[in-house]
């Protein structure tokens, strides 16, 4: 079972924020299915949540059960104190801002969930899996990845009504941060939104203690499991250079009106060819000695494996895909 609790919390008296409902909304709409519209997550979405014993009470029952992965999903107002980080409730005041972060990693580690996802999107949330400000180091069981929006001592940024930060995880979890196979993890979408954030803007920060890779989302894969397959089939070995000729090339024929060559195009040699360019399309295979897959064919020249044609070489010859 995989569900997950995404809270969205704008009503803030005094302090009224604009975008966390929108971003709570879009990540639950977002984990509800798979790229190929098949159920993902079990969704629940909570607005403008008033009170910290209501929150903290969605909270543990999210961990509660044995699911296979439990996701947290929190946007809002988040405090720092003398004894920590904080997510902040409506019903917030002086010496008691709202759930403690701290308590959240005691339910999240106390918990028999397999693999847990923690996201957050508040001023803060750095904070997020330290024992303490005067004591910051993580304490995570393991199967527990943690994703915020910035570190413990920034502020994270809303802009136009949505919250920076989430706007890239929305375009990681829709594909940005897809592996070839389709599949996002936790590291992936790390990636993706600090690639995408500089040096002068709020930092992400992503901690985890895993030991298996988790899956948040899938999507149609950059190149089809039954093509990727084919990669052993046309290099025997990851050293082998694939050699082409004109053959290969669909254009390569008397039916269109340019110079051709022989040995002129041959059908399966196209459909190899074809598969041959989705590889080099998404940085597993080169053309040697030439820059285009084109002029590899019609100058007879071959094509091998990048370090990343080797790595999902080695993948299909072991049965891991």
């Amino acid at each position: 079972m995989r569900k997950a609790l995404a809270v969205g919390i704008n009503n803030y008296q005094g302090a009224p924020l604009r975008g966390c409902i929108n971003d709570a909304s879009a990540v639950a709409t977002t984990l509800a299915t798979h790229g190929d519209g098949s159920p993902n997550f079990d969704v629940r979405l909570e607005t403008d949540v008033k009170t910290r014993a209501s929150l903290k009470g969605m909270i543990t029952e999210l961990f509660s059960g044995d699911s296979d992965i439990v996701l947290l999903y929190f946007s809002g107002h988040g405090a720092l104190t003398d004894l920590g980080g904080y997510l902040v409730t409506p019903d917030y005041q002086k010496y008691d801002e709202g759930i403690s972060m701290h308590d959240i990693l005691t339910i999240s580690n106390d918990s028999k969930v397999k693999d847990k996802i923690i996201i957050l999107d508040c001023c803060h949330s750095g904070a997020m899996g330290s024992l303490g400000s005067s004591f910051p180091v993580s304490h995570l069981k393991e199967g527990t990845s943690i994703l915020t929006a910035s570190k413990s001592d920034e502020a994270s940024v809303e802009v136009n009504g949505h919250g920076v930060f989430t706007n890239l995880l929305i375009d990681a979890l829709q594909g940005g941060a897809a592996d070839l196979r389709g599949h996002i993890s936790p590291g992936g979408v790390y990636a993706y939104i600090d690639q995408a954030l500089g040096a002068w803007e709020q930092r992400p920060v992503f901690k985890t203690n895993v030991t298996r890779f988790t899956s948040l989302r899938t999507i149609q894969p950059q190149v089809p499991l039954e093509t990727l397959r084919k990669i052993t089939e046309y290099f025997p070995e990851p050293q082998h250079d694939f050699q082409l000729n004109p053959s290969y090339e669909d254009t390569n024929t008397k039916e269109i009106k340019h110079e051709v060559k022989e040995p002129y195009a041959k059908k399966e040699n196209i459909s190899i060819f074809k598969d041959l360019q989705k590889f080099q399309s998404v940085g597993l295979v080169v053309p040697v000695d030439t820059p285009y897959m084109y002029f590899a064919a019609m100058e007879s020249k071959a094509c091998k494996l990048t370090a990343l044609g080797f790595h999902y070489w080695r993948l299909v010859k072991d049965k891991r895909i």
